[in-house]
């Protein structure tokens, strides 16, 4: 009995520890989809083509990152913390011919690997932006295109911005070195 409650102990262990066993915590945000139309304006507005690989943090329904995957054909992971939401992705991948191309992934997005991002899109809550904005600035390639559903990143200022429909879109990219550029935000179109 006592060899099983050890060997149980181990195996809750490396389940607590292990990337592919997300601890089970309640969300940071509740889910609340992005609007088809600012779907494709956050990938226009990211400049989004051939060769990208996109990281949705924060994914929900999926759908961004099939989005992306459909539209431009480039490869794309999903983040997110909920197994409802990851189980309704993956879903809407192969609703839409290219789960090939996406893969959901059932992680905490403050603790995933996004560094193989050349976009990393985001609609989460001001505080949590600016929570996950060092991991951002430290571990991405410079020239990664960032975009945020409604959400600033504090003092860092966007390069660009856009208001479409009553919803605010912005967009930075990692700089070659140093800190961030300081720049007033230009209207995109």
């Amino acid at each position: 009995m006592k060899i099983l409650r050890i060997a149980l102990l181990g195996l809750w262990m490396l389940c607590a520890i292990h990337p592919a066993f997300p601890q089970n915590r309640a969300p940071d945000v509740i889910f609340v989809p992005t609007p088809q139309e600012l779907v494709e304006d956050m990938l226009r507005l990211a400049d989004v083509k051939a060769g990208d690989v996109l990281f949705d943090l924060g994914s929900g329904d999926g759908r961004i990152a099939v989005t992306a995957a459909r539209k431009y054909g480039v490869r794309a992971v999903g983040i997110d913390i909920d197994p409802e939401r990851i189980r309704e992705a993956n879903e809407n991948a192969k609703k839409n011919g290219v789960g090939k191309l996406v893969e959901f992934r059932n992680e905490d997005l403050f603790k995933a690997d996004f560094k193989a991002a050349s976009v990393v899109t985001l609609y989460l809550l001001p505080e949590l932006n600016l929570k996950l904005r060092p991991r951002l600035w430290a571990e991405l390639k410079p020239g990664t295109r960032i975009v945020s559903h409604q959400f600033d990143m504090g003092d860092w200022l966007p390069e660009k911005k856009l208001e479409s429909n009553g919803r605010t879109v912005y967009f930075w990219t990692i700089p070659k070195s140093g800190k961030p550029a300081r720049k007033k935000p230009s209207a995109a179109r």
